[in-house]
Parts: structure tokens; sequence; C-alpha cells
């Protein structure tokens, strides 16, 4: 039996199918298989896919990266999956590094490459995925030169656009929620594991380059806005105990008042204020973390880990700042 199984999640992204596919063949470790969940797709994916007959789930609609994905788990039998964005090329040393990074402990769940971006390869795109006090979700490093990101480290959660995972701690956690459909499902389990008291890792040695946002087409857009605002909300109603979220309110709503006006100067403040209120309206029908006493050392570790997300976050975007006014 290979050691993992590589889920690739496909929407109408044919024409980054060829490129995904030639670097998987050069992987320097073949130990792998592969398996694309195609959601629906109506420009030809299918028929590509069967043509160079590779395995293949053909999803008569799109269930969103959520349920692609958790097709792909449920049908793997490998110790180990790794989910690829299909807007990806891999470095030869990519699955092997992977594979080396997660075997190290039985307490990692996740491992996080280094995403660096195609078209501009002196910039991260990630260092695995962060969160704050204020509710925000963010890529480390990204926009940062890469040789800032060498160093391996702990981070948050992974990111799900190329990272592994341990295929048995999602029969402990659950897998992928599908109410998130696509956007913060990978922190909201990284966040799941966490609390259960594994960990999630960043691998520098493991190297992917990454178009972004190679499905939605745009950085930011009215549906991608609207889910993300929506599904902020269910991530902190599930990972918290009512307890956090009281303590949690003020820095949380401070957040959505923020984002709201960042998000109206770019002409989407109603589609943000529409997710919030999708999320407060249906909140309640998540599956929220049941809070165990046994996990309080974990619980107290996820929250050191918010507020050094978000001294994080500040210390990046003022290096971002700070290059914009040396251009």
């Amino acid at each position: 039996m290979k050691k993992a199984t590589i889920i690739i999640p496909n929407y109408n992204g044919l024409r980054f199918m060829e490129p995904c596919m030639a670097a998987l063949a050069a992987q320097t470790c073949q130990d792998f298989e592969v398996l694309v969940v195609d959601n629906g797709s109506t420009d030809g994916s299918a028929e590509w896919l069967k043509s160079h007959e590779i395995p293949s789930v053909l999803l008569p609609e799109n269930t969103g990266f959520s349920g692609a994905v958790n097709v792909g788990i449920r049908a793997a039998e490998t110790p180990y999956v790794i989910l690829l964005n299909n807007d990806t090329e891999a470095e030869p040393g990519y699955v092997g590094a992977l594979l080396r990074a997660i075997e190290a402990s039985p307490r990692i769940f996740s491992v996080s490459p280094k995403m660096i971006q195609l078209y501009h390869r002196d910039r991260m795109d990630d260092a695995g995925d962060m969160y704050s006090v204020m509710g925000w979700a963010y890529q480390r490093g990204v926009g940062q030169e890469t040789g800032r990101y060498d160093r391996p480290c702990p981070v948050f959660s992974a990111c799900a656009g190329a990272a592994i995972y341990r295929r048995s701690v999602f029969e402990e956690i659950g897998l992928f929620d599908e109410m998130h459909f696509a956007y913060l499902e990978d922190i909201d389990v990284g966040w799941r594991a966490k609390l259960a008291g594994y960990v999630n890792w960043y691998c520098p040695e493991a190297v992917v380059y990454h178009v972004g946002s190679g499905t939605s087409g745009s950085k930011y857009n009215e549906f991608k806005v609207r889910l993300a605002a929506r599904n902020n909300v269910y991530l902190n109603y599930k990972n918290m105990p009512d307890l956090l979220l009281l303590i949690h309110a003020a820095p949380l709503v401070l957040g959505i008042l923020v984002k709201y006006f960042f998000f109206k100067k770019k002409g989407f403040g109603k589609a943000y204020l529409e997710g919030v209120w999708e999320g407060l309206r249906t909140a309640h029908q998540t599956k929220r973390v049941r809070y165990r006493r046994e996990h309080l050392a974990d619980y107290l570790a996820a929250e050191w880990e918010l507020i050094w997300g978000t001294v994080l976050y500040c210390a990046e975007f003022s290096r971002r700042q700070m290059k914009k006014k040396e251009r």
C-alpha cells in the first residue's frame, strides 16, 4: 500500500490540470496515489480525466471544497492524505518532505508546505495559516520574501491547498465541515485537532507554487466575501465554549467592524454584512466541539496562539506597509 493519497478537488480547472499532474509525475518520492474529485465541472475536465485514465470521482454537482475533499478522504485507504489545489505546481521533493515531516511524531495532525506565488517566485503565498483574537484568519508570510520562512515551526492550521493530514485523526475529530462549502474550513479542522491535543506544522522543505484563487477567479468577489464572513462566525461558535466566546466578544466585534469598513471601501460591504448575518442565523446548525476538562491545557495553548497570531499579523502588516512606502 502507498503511504499517501493526493486528493485534488477540481471545479472547471481544466487549464491547471496538465501542469499540476506533470509536477506530480516528477516527484522524487512516488509513494502516493492520485485521486481527483471533480465537482460537476462543465469545462471538459471530466472528459480530460477519463482520456488520461486518471483515477477520479465525478460528482454530478458542485459540493464545494469541503464536500469534494471529504469524498476523497472517505475513499482513501492510505495512512495520510494530501489535499492539493489544482492551480499548483509542486517541486520534485514536495511529497517526500511532507511525509518525513508528518512521520516525525504521531501528535502531528497536519503539515503545511512552503507555498510560493507561481508568478512571483520571490514572494510567499502561505507558510501555514494563522488566526487572531479579532477573528481574522490569514496566510502567514503572504507577500513576504521567501527567505524569511525557511524554518520549520508549529502553525495554527495547515493550508488545505497543499497540506498533508493524518487520516486516522479525522475519525476522532470529524471531516471538513460541509456547511462551510469553501473558505476557512482548513482553519476549522486544524483548530478542532488542536483542541484534541494534536499539532499542525510548517515544513519549508516541501515547496509548491500556487496561482491563488484559481477556482473563484479573484482575490475579492461577492461570493467569496459573503461565504468567508459567514464561515468566520461558524469558526468561532464551533470552537469556543460559551465562556471563551464571552471573553472574546469585544475583539471579535471590533474585528467585524474593521472588516466591514475595509470591504465597504472595496464595494463589498453589503455582501460582508449579509455573510455575518447568515452566520449568526445558522450557526446553531453547526456541530460544536464539546468541551472536555481533560483538554483544558489544549484550550489554553490555543488561546496563546490566538494572541501570538495577533502580534504576528501586526508585525507582518507593518512590514508590508513599509515595503509599499519604499516602492
